[in-house]
């Protein structure tokens, strides 16, 4: 790379402010406007923290009342793909871990079983972290449920499974096989 810079690009996701500008830019106003503005929470895994980090940002902009919540694996040796348990992972240069108003914690094994869920019931082929972020926003569904409060919450399906097809956990019971 540094032979020819001309030939060659390294994007570095991690550090690279490009990565949060392209959701604040875009992904944000989507959501605000598919929405028509009704979203109260938004909900997304921390990896490169992009995703998280320009969403973020927009919402707090263009709409301060919509609770922006992280949600991270509980422990730092895991496995959801492509996601950082912050406190044992080398951070993200664009992470700023201000911009959450909540951070949830979850489990491997509940995203696993959320994956097959959602091919199972929903016909949804979505990765382990897509499924992670359905896990975390159930967990506020079910606070607001609990409270007696509604809202509209987003997330982010950010990986399909195709990837991820031959992994173990497919043939693994979980307690929702069908009788």
């Amino acid at each position: 790379m540094k032979a020819d810079p001309d030939r060659y690009f390294y994007s570095d996701q991690y550090n690279n402010d490009a990565n949060w500008q392209a959701h604040y830019n875009t992904t944000g106003p989507e959501i605000i406007e598919q929405t028509g503005g009704r979203i109260t929470h938004f909900v997304a895994l921390l990896g490169t923290s992009g995703t998280f980090m320009g969403n973020a940002r927009r919402l707090k902009h263009d709409l301060p009342h919509v609770q922006c919540i992280s949600a991270q694996p509980s422990v730092g040796f895991h496995g959801i793909e492509g996601t950082k348990h912050m406190p044992s992972a080398i951070v993200p240069g664009i992470y700023d871990p201000t911009l959450a108003d909540r951070n949830l914690s979850i489990e491997t094994e509940d995203c696993y079983r959320m994956v097959k869920r959602l091919a199972r019931e929903e016909g949804m082929l979505v990765g382990i972290s897509g499924a992670g972020n359905i896990v975390a926003s159930l967990a506020i569904a079910r606070e607001l449920h609990a409270a007696g409060k509604s809202g509209v919450i987003v997330t982010i399906f950010c990986d399909s499974a195709d990837k991820y097809l031959s992994e173990h956990f497919w043939d693994e019971p979980d307690g929702m096989e069908k009788a």
